[in-house]
């Protein structure tokens, strides 16, 4: 456990600047997202206001007051959401390569540390989890802040009332940040099978070269064909035949599968093909 954690925080502190510069960004992307989009409703407002001569009530009547979502569906807010998303995806990858293309082949040294070598696979697979964890957090915490940026631009009177808790039911926020623990546990076990598919993919194209991709298209296919198996079974062969919670036994058993077999499977090429 005490090597566990080692190499966790290891892991979690090699990325841990660019995670600073990437938690910068999103902050100062979003609030001056936040001030740019209510300064340029106000702005327009005022415009339309003064040209047709209308009052604040007649304005509201046929334009809308101004409303948070504006924000959130902005490329200001939106961008670097998916930009995050799309950087840690590539760091999925590059957790492994990297230490084996660096100047010293790293991997060859975690490799001979005195502990299991899937080791080294769980502090890889639980780093990127709190990688994850950690923006998602970090974009909760900013929501009220933004809240309070954009009614300090927009008078009242111009726009609709909007609280923090109203971000949850949005369709962005159902994936990133679950209302229940349940969905919780669901979303973000589904993430973790997903990246654990992949590390052992990157695993079989390390053990065996050229060979290895193909074994690794191969392998993460049939993944991907057992875990939604209960869906197309219900979906293309018994439509309707099974309650939801039986759908829900069977990917849970699906799920466990795939993820076992991706520990059990990179256990086995950590071990056996790999070699120091």
């Amino acid at each position: 456990m005490k090597s566990y954690l080692k190499l966790v925080n290891f892991e979690v502190s090699r990325f841990f600047k660019l995670y600073l510069i990437l938690i910068g960004l999103t902050i100062v992307c979003q609030f001056i997202g936040a001030t740019i989009v209510s300064k340029g409703f106000m702005n327009s407002a005022d415009q339309v206001m003064y040209e047709n001569q209308l009052s604040v009530s007649q304005f509201l009547e046929q334009y809308g007051a101004f409303s948070f979502h504006q924000f959130i569906n902005s490329v200001w807010f939106v961008m670097p959401i998916f930009f995050c998303i799309a950087l840690l995806m590539i760091y999925v990858f590059f957790i492994w390569y990297r230490d084996w293309f660096g100047k010293n082949t790293f991997i060859y040294r975690l490799l001979m540390l005195p502990t299991e070598r899937v080791t080294i696979y769980f502090a890889k697979l639980t780093a990127i989890m709190f990688l994850v964890l950690g923006l998602i957090t970090c974009q909760i915490a900013l929501m009220p802040i933004e809240i309070q940026i954009v009614n300090s631009i927009v008078p009242a009177d111009f726009r609709t009332y909007f609280s923090f808790y109203e971000i949850f039911p949005l369709p962005i926020w159902g994936l990133l940040y679950p209302k229940t623990f349940t969905e919780f546990i669901l979303i973000y076990g589904i993430g973790l099978i997903f990246v654990a598919v992949l590390f052992t993919a990157i695993l079989f194209e390390r053990s065996y070269g050229l060979k290895g991709i193909f074994f690794a298209l191969v392998y993460g296919l049939l993944s991907f064909s057992i875990f939604i198996a209960p869906l197309l079974l219900n979906d293309l062969f018994y439509t309707g035949y099974f309650y939801r919670f039986e759908i829900f036994v069977m990917e849970l058993i699906t799920s466990i599968v795939v993820l076992g077999s991706a520990i059990w499977i990179a256990n086995h090429l950590l071990k056996h093909k790999i070699r120091v």
